[in-house]
């Protein structure tokens, strides 16, 4: 991946307008989402929770094109942040000929901002600079859909599946097990993958979400285990409309952040409120395949009432010495019991992983809140882990965790 080269004169414009992406990244990013939306299909490709919450999808998407700026003459850095982003438009159904709406919104957008600074040598210099990285993107998703099209149980875009069990797992999740409506296969997804899903909710446009799988790859059916969140519009939706006998469009599994297959360094399966999705998908994996590779489950909840899945973590742990679990409650209720739905009260902590983890030689995967990974993230890094074992998933803009 990004084998190809920029001229250098494109180069030279580029790094010298790092500065003014510094200073007005957000204005552009913000101009240029007002422009590309006012085109519905491309609108209706977005997750537009993410427009709002402070602005989190413009200050992500200004950062990743500061980065780009920043990192002009050593792209191969970007390289694991491209991954990312092919995975996610894959999910989302984005083709090549999307990629030619964002590029005139992208230079519109900088012409705006940057007024009479931004003349036809810069212009020209970003529109070389932005097809260069969109060719390597569009080079790179079109391998993955070739992939998941050829795969056994594979598809393409959006696929009916039929909701053929729900159940209420805590007082704020509930696991919804899908099945095709066509009676076919699945892909068997990579443990700690996720679908992405399309909503039609009467009086609003099509809504796009992404939730992790939480069940091994079974080639039958897929499980989510899904939060509801008190604003969440799609998750209401779910919890208090969708029941048994419902379809839902899917596209297949994608993501970057997954178990790698014949793993044989230890594991930490690191977790935060509904972050334990992915890391039941491993477990499970892990479990099913017979492996001997020592596995830590450490997941922090904050009481018995919001942990999900508790019991079924320990039955997949019992009898097998290689896999352990250890729960943290930050706020234990009365009714919960030490040694029975948990382990600790309190935090989980980076002192703790070192004292009762293999932390000098385990692979790291962690999920859960941004604050969550903020502190693991950097934390194990600062605690002598390398970047190459610490592999975190979140959904929603890429924020910087480092700033966190």
């Amino acid at each position: 991946m990004m084998t190809q080269t920029l001229t250098e004169a494109t180069k030279a414009i580029v790094r010298a307008t790092a500065p003014a992406l510094a200073s007005h990244g957000t204005e552009i990013t913000a101009a240029m989402y007002k422009r590309l939306f006012e085109n519905a299909e491309v609108r209706n490709l977005f997750n537009q929770s993410n427009q709002g919450e402070g602005g989190r999808q413009t200050k992500a998407l200004a950062q990743a094109i500061l980065a780009y700026a920043q990192n002009i003459d050593n792209l191969a850095v970007l390289t694991s942040a491209v991954e990312r982003i092919a995975q996610k438009h894959v999910g989302l159904h984005i083709r090549p000929e999307h990629y030619p709406h964002v590029a005139t919104a992208l230079l519109n957008a900088i012409k705006d901002v940057l007024r009479e600074a931004a003349t036809d040598e810069i212009l020209n210099g970003w529109g070389e600079a932005f097809w260069f990285l969109a060719n390597i993107l569009i080079e790179r998703e079109g391998q993955i859909y070739n992939s998941l099209q050829a795969s056994e149980g594979g598809w393409n875009g959006w696929r009916q599946f039929a909701v053929v069990s729900k159940r209420r797992e805590s007082d704020i999740i509930t696991s919804f097990v899908l099945r095709p409506v066509d009676g076919g296969a699945v892909i068997s997804h990579r443990p700690g993958q996720y679908l992405t899903f399309r909503f039609d909710i009467p009086g609003l446009p099509p809504q796009h979400r992404n939730y992790s799988i939480s069940s091994a790859p079974n080639a039958e059916s897929y499980r989510i285990s899904v939060k509801r969140e008190t604003h969440g519009l799609v998750s209401r939706f779910l919890h208090d409309q969708v029941e048994e006998g419902a379809v839902i469009e899917v596209a297949p599994p994608t993501g970057d952040f997954h178990l790698p297959t014949g793993q044989e360094r230890p594991v930490v399966l690191l977790s935060g409120g509904v972050g334990l999705t992915p890391m039941v998908s491993m477990l499970e994996t892990i479990a099913n395949d017979g492996r001997d590779v020592p596995v830590h489950y450490v997941h922090g909840a904050e009481n018995g009432r919001v942990h999900a899945m508790g019991s079924h973590v320990r039955d997949i742990a019992k009898d097998r010495e290689h896999l352990k679990t250890t729960i943290f409650y930050g706020s234990p209720h009365a009714q919960d019991q030490r040694g029975v739905h948990f382990d600790h009260d309190g935090l989980i902590t980076v002192e703790w992983l070192a004292r009762n983890t293999p932390i000098a030689e385990a692979d790291f995967y962690l999920c859960g809140p941004r604050p969550f990974l903020a502190v693991f993230v950097n934390g194990l890094a600062k605690a002598g882990v390398p970047q190459d074992r610490i592999h975190y998933e979140f959904f929603g803009p890429a924020d910087e965790l480092a700033a966190a």
